[in-house]
């Protein structure tokens, strides 16, 4: 459906224009539909996606500023994250021995059999949305949306 249908705009529009709210209304429906699939483990977005980075540290602790640099979201509180995570038992935060100013967070065996339980329904996700492009499609947008976004 065009964008222009969907929030049923009756004025022409620029191509810059359009592409932008093209993007941002897809962005929506995405993020929508992978709620749904974080509901039921009452995780947000943004904690799921502490909780890929941690189980990327494969064991060795990560801090707030590997976390913060790897995070999709830039502007998240990854401090408010990791104390949501910390309240599920699903990561776990120590002050390192060797430098007491260093926090180091560690996903749990917890934390590890949720992903590892949404892994699969994550893929489906993914998959819904590539259904209608082919392979080379879908090539073809990963080199145009980085592309668009070098600014």
């Amino acid at each position: 459906m065009k964008i222009e249908d969907i929030i049923k705009s009756t004025v022409a529009m620029d191509d810059d224009k359009k592409v932008i709210l093209n993007i941002m209304y897809t962005q929506n429906v995405i993020n929508d539909r992978f709620s749904e699939i974080l509901k039921p483990y009452d995780l947000s977005g943004e904690q799921y996606n502490v909780l890929r980075i941690l189980r990327g540290q494969k064991g060795i602790p990560a801090n707030m500023c590997i976390i913060q640099e790897r995070m999709l979201a830039k502007n998240s509180n990854t401090t408010r994250l990791i104390d949501k995570l910390l309240l599920k038992d699903f990561v776990t935060r120590e002050v390192c021995p060797e430098n007491r100013r260093k926090i180091e967070i560690r996903i749990t065996q917890k934390g590890l059999d949720v992903l590892t339980e949404l892994d699969p329904k994550v893929n489906d996700h993914e998959q819904i949305f590539a259904t209608n492009l082919n392979k080379e499609e879908l090539k073809q947008l990963n080199i145009l949306l980085e592309k668009y976004r070098t600014i």
